[in-house]
């Protein structure tokens, strides 16, 4: 009964009143405020001193005499030189479509169940990658004085017909023989380490749906492994191409071979091989933009939105200067 009492007494006093606003000159004026932006004096200079070794290397490349830009300009698009970047095109596709299409078969002998496999596959990759790209390219020009002849047959049995290696194995053909075997021991490696870099438990799931493993490989392994093995493929690809020089020591006349005889016909060593540099750069840009719209193609089902394209992002930023000028002139 005095609960009651109490409650009903408490109830019938009036609530405090509630505190009084601050006076203005307590209260802070959010208008006077003043933003101070954050400054990065480190990244500043930084930003002068490459500015500055950029605004050099462009002065240093227009007025260096040693140069010699007529004779660039001369022999830039020369027959000899544009047919020598056709040959390097063509090292480069015939040897990295086998290299890759060799290199697919190993990545799954590495990644079967058959011991037998796994080791086969593995001391491919081990000898290949253990013995420089110049020693294979020469080993396989010089094949024919290990086999004169090669045969077609039982094993270690009677042949049925043979031929000769100098009639099959010639310059082109054993240097794409050498890059392709070269390149096959590396793209084994870039398609397994996408292969294993799936999620296992949507094979466990496949494999309990009852899906074939073909279909998994098809529908599941690969679209997810693609983006993990294109950057690297795309690396190994662009290495391919440069390193198709090399075959320049069997007198292919590939681009830098035909530069190599250029300048030494007409001395001038340093334009010419400017001209190489130069191909071998607008090339390998090329090749880096179809690397950027293959990735940005398989990364679909990774992003919630696509990334925006080079020239979509000149687009928009052409479009906020024309925003940001017309408010300008209503101002």
């Amino acid at each position: 009964m005095s609960i009651a009492a109490n409650s009903l007494i408490q109830s019938s006093q009036p609530s405090p009143a509630p505190d009084p606003p601050l006076p203005a000159a307590e209260s802070p004026d959010r208008a006077a405020l003043r933003l101070v932006p954050a400054r990065h004096p480190g990244r500043w200079f930084a930003s002068l001193a490459a500015l500055v070794l950029v605004a050099q290397f462009g002065h240093a490349l227009v007025t260096n005499p040693g140069l010699d830009w007529s004779t660039f300009g001369h022999y830039f698009f020369s027959d000899s030189v544009l047919q020598g970047v056709w040959l390097t095109l063509q090292l480069t596709f015939l040897s990295a479509l086998a290299g890759f299409a060799l290199g697919i078969v190993l990545a799954f002998m590495r990644l079967s169940r058959s011991p037998l496999l796994q080791i086969t596959a593995y001391g491919y990759i081990w000898l290949v990658r253990s013995v420089p790209l110049l020693v294979q390219v020469l080993f396989w020009f010089n094949i024919s004085y290990l086999y004169a002849r090669l045969q077609i047959g039982v094993p270690f049995g009677p042949g049925f017909f043979s031929f000769s290696t100098t009639s099959l194995l010639g310059a082109m053909s054993a240097a794409v023989l050498a890059l392709s075997l070269n390149e096959a021991a590396y793209a084994a490696e870039i398609v397994r380490s996408g292969v294993i870099a799936v999620d296992q438990g949507q094979l466990e799931a496949a494999a309990a749906l009852g899906i074939p493993r073909l279909r998994q490989l098809q529908r599941i392994i690969l679209p997810q492994a693609m983006r993990s093995i294109l950057p690297n493929a795309a690396n190994q690809l662009i290495s391919l191409f440069k390193g198709t020089s090399i075959v320049s020591v069997m007198a292919i006349s590939e681009l830098f071979y035909t530069v190599q005889v250029i300048y030494g016909r007409t001395t001038r060593v340093v334009p010419m091989l400017l001209v190489a540099t130069v191909w071998y750069i607008l090339l390998t840009t090329v090749l880096s933009i179809f690397q950027y719209y293959v990735e940005r193609h398989f990364s679909k089902g990774a992003t919630r939105s696509l990334p925006p394209t080079p020239l979509q992002k000149i687009r928009g930023s052409l479009r906020n200067l024309r925003a940001a000028a017309a408010e300008g002139a209503l101002r």
